[in-house]
């Protein structure tokens, strides 16, 4: 199964949530891979604390193999190369775990019938290899989205399972943003038709998932005042009804997850042990193990 990651902004939380529903997912025993598609940013080395890759690799990654500079891109074991020990103690029950980095300096860049050949060869034999692929696209109408949906319209990959999940912050701001990038002019859905998808099995594909929610019924929040508690209330009430509006309601929804402390000021991998010695919210580990799971049920993903 191919899993895309979108936002149509950054700072969403797209990534640091993506690489913790793949450690999660591996953790639950099946084998993973995670492809930073972020050409602009591939930063997903550091969420893993894997020093040699925090911004990409010198040494042939995904750039340098869409663009025909070598015949297979790095693939490197996230559990042997990780600076987190405590990451590590625990994968003897867990499935494999490989990171694909992006190039170092690499950047966006046009696609051509090339690149999406080679993405296409790419996602076919990851599919074949790995239970789930999650690959993380750059933030917003971007060269990455239009390759994903280049090569997923592709002949040898229509009998896969490709399913988008699109990232978004609970505001309004963001709640418009989102819905361009889905419904919006050269948006997921207008591209994925011109490259030959069927409209209705795309949108069927999508989901949103919304990250850093305040829970309001938290404990956490009682230092507020009762103005304030009853004003984040209307606003709930508000958001609710403008995510209705824009296709974004529950429907559409796969999950949320809470706003942590922790990945505010670091973006990283949620372990066990960070929970257990307080680090942590249960709460963020609840959810992205929920959200992990959901990636490969289909009845959380049935027609609407």
């Amino acid at each position: 199964m191919l899993v895309f990651a979108t936002s149509d902004k950054g700072g969403t939380g797209r990534s640091v949530t993506s690489c913790n529903l793949m450690y999660r997912r591996a953790l639950q025993g099946s084998n993973v891979c995670y492809v930073d598609f972020d050409f602009g940013s591939p930063t997903a080395g550091a969420i893993f604390q894997m020093p040699a890759v925090e911004t990409g690799t010198d040494d042939g990654g995904l750039h340098s193999y869409l663009q025909g500079r070598v015949s297979a891109p790095l693939r490197l074991d996230v559990w042997s190369t990780t600076d987190r020990q405590n990451l590590v103690d625990q994968t003897a029950v867990a499935g494999s775990f490989v990171l694909f980095p992006g190039d170092k300096g690499g950047g966006e860049f046009s696609v051509g019938p090339d690149a999406v050949r080679r993405c296409t060869e790419l996602f076919a034999k990851l599919d074949d290899e790995f239970d789930v692929c999650l690959i993380d696209l750059s933030a917003g109408r971007s060269h990455a989205i239009d390759m994903a949906l280049e090569a997923t319209a592709q002949p040898e990959l229509r009998p896969v399972t490709a399913r988008w999940m699109v990232f978004h912050r609970w505001t309004k701001q963001h709640i418009i943003a989102a819905h361009g990038l889905v419904f919006g002019d050269r948006g997921i859905l207008e591209t994925g038709l011109a490259c030959g998808h069927d409209e209705n099995d795309l949108l069927d594909s999508i989901r949103f998932v919304r990250t850093a929610i305040l829970e309001l019924d938290s404990p956490d929040l009682k230092y507020l005042r009762g103005a304030q508690a009853a004003w984040l209330e209307t606003c709930d009430v508000e958001l609710q009804a403008e995510a209705s509006k824009k296709s974004l309601g529950r429907s559409t929804l796969l999950g949320q997850t809470p706003l942590d402390p922790v990945l505010q000021w670091r973006e990283q991998l949620i372990s066990t042990d960070d929970v257990a010695n307080g680090i942590a919210n249960v709460g963020t580990l609840t959810a992205f193990d929920d959200l992990a799971r959901k990636l490969t049920d289909d009845r959380a993903w049935e027609g609407l």
